[in-house]
């Protein structure tokens, strides 16, 4: 390969209105475009794109905006829209519906997604020190997408809010850029994580934003709907059980999105989990899973619970080991209540002696496991679609639908001849144990 061979670099058009303040966003957003190798394009025809920062202060200064994004796209059809106009997406989707984006002021970030997304950087392995998905620590074929930082809950238990502070969603349209760029590279299946996923939004107003042509809002479902629309595996973690997440799961029934729902119970004492102060503790949650369970029979529930919280009596136990027989969850991991320096736990009376923390540790897990095994029994002899993680001396370890890498069960596939990491496999289920599934390759 010639290396001194000239590479023509993608060009980006610019047009800055309003006040200075936009004009210093203008300046940050092409000094990024440059330090990213972009061009800045003199003239609407020798630009790949054109980006129109815009004002929307007064009447006037809108009119001149809205006609400054018009040429933009009579001169050069393809149009980024980012200012203060922006705040107002749809009163510019009314009169330009072919813009390709349109963000709010002081969205440098977005705008320069934007750009990539619409005219991306040439990767050159030769020089470039990243590759565009970003550094990832999981294997190629899932990874871990992070919809929000932070927590509005005050569960007594718990400083999270204290370490990351409030709750702060994403934009939407911010998440699902990042979910195209890991799915072009290769990803099967994003999990979706977060502080409390079904809370996301939230903080933002449900932001609206504009995606592949839709006008969708920065809430739950939309997150939802629009991620299962990537043609993956989308696993929906941490979701509290508020009354929306009702919603979600005719989409999961419909396999838009995994039939799986990681929820934090953390406990079935009403008692109980109003000291711990969870969010929804009033909620009658048996009766909810049974709802979901009539609309996905399919459902996989995952939790986790703490035993020996602070006060917590036998009576208040046993309620929550029958709640565990009531609600038959298929995953299921516990703790033994720990203090942690600043939660507001640590003040409150009668702490459990380490004894019984221990007794009602072992009690709950047993029960857990054998619920885990009835249901695992049930799925013998059926069939299944799964995501092969590795193949370890011969045997492919995989996951199901079921199953989130790491924290619950496998299926093992012991004749894993023909089958690689990454891929997908249909399976006949062939055995089970307390936790785990075996196996073999369905032939056509």
């Amino acid at each position: 390969m010639n290396r001194t061979a000239t590479v023509k670099s993608p060009s980006v058009g610019f047009v800055s209105l309003g006040c200075p303040k936009a004009l210093v966003d203008s300046e940050r957003i092409i000094t990024e475009l440059k330090l990213r190798g972009y061009e800045i394009a003199p003239g609407y025809q020798a630009a790949d794109l054109v980006v129109v920062n815009t004002c929307g202060f007064i009447d006037s200064a809108i009119d001149e905006s809205l006609d400054a994004i018009g040429e933009a796209l009579d001169q050069n059809g393809r149009v980024i829209v980012t200012g203060c106009l922006g705040a107002n997406p749809q009163r510019i989707l009314e009169r330009h519906p072919k813009v390709l984006k349109v963000t709010g002021p002081h969205a440098t970030a977005q705008v320069l997604e934007a750009v990539n997304e619409h005219l991306p950087q040439p990767h050159d392995p030769f020089i470039d020190l990243l590759p565009p998905q970003g550094i990832r620590l999981t294997p190629r074929h899932y990874a871990y997408l992070k919809i929000s930082e932070g927590c509005n809950n005050k569960c007594s238990f718990c400083i999270i809010p204290a370490l990351r502070g409030k709750l702060a969603s994403r934009p939407l349209d911010e998440v699902l850029f990042e979910a195209e760029k890991l799915v072009a590279s290769g990803v099967k299946e994003l999990l979706v994580i977060s502080q409390d996923t079904s809370a996301y939004g939230s903080d933002i107003r449900y932001q609206p934003v504009s995606w592949r042509g839709q006008q969708l809002e920065s809430r739950f479902i939309d997150l939802a709907r629009s991620l299962g629309s990537l043609g993956v595996w989308v696993r929906l973690h941490y979701v509290y059980p508020y009354p929306h997440v009702d919603a979600v799961i005719p989409l999961m029934a419909e396999r838009v999105v995994l039939p799986y729902l990681d929820i934090p119970f953390q406990h079935g004492s009403p008692t109980v989990l109003k000291r711990m102060r969870r969010p929804a503790h009033a909620e009658n949650t048996l009766q909810r899973i049974a709802a979901w369970r009539r609309d996905c029979p399919d459902l996989t529930l995952r939790s986790t619970f703490i035993v020996g919280f602070p006060g917590e009596t036998e009576a208040e136990f046993e309620e929550l080991l029958q709640w565990l027989d009531a609600a038959q969850l298929d995953r299921v991991g516990a703790f033994k209540y720990s203090p942690v320096a600043g939660a507001t736990a640590n003040d409150l009376a009668d702490h459990v002696p380490a004894e019984v923390m221990e007794s009602r540790y072992e009690r709950f897990m047993e029960k857990a496991a054998t619920i885990s095994a009835a249901r695992l029994a049930r799925r013998v002899g059926s069939n299944c679609r799964v995501l092969i993680d590795r193949i370890e001396d011969g045997v492919a370890i995989a996951r199901s639908e079921g199953d989130a890498p790491d924290i619950d069960g496998v299926v093992r596939i012991a004749k894993a001849r023909g089958l690689r990491a990454g891929e997908f496999a249909e399976v006949k289920i062939e055995g089970a144990d307390a936790y785990d599934l075996a196996a073999r390759v369905v032939t056509n």
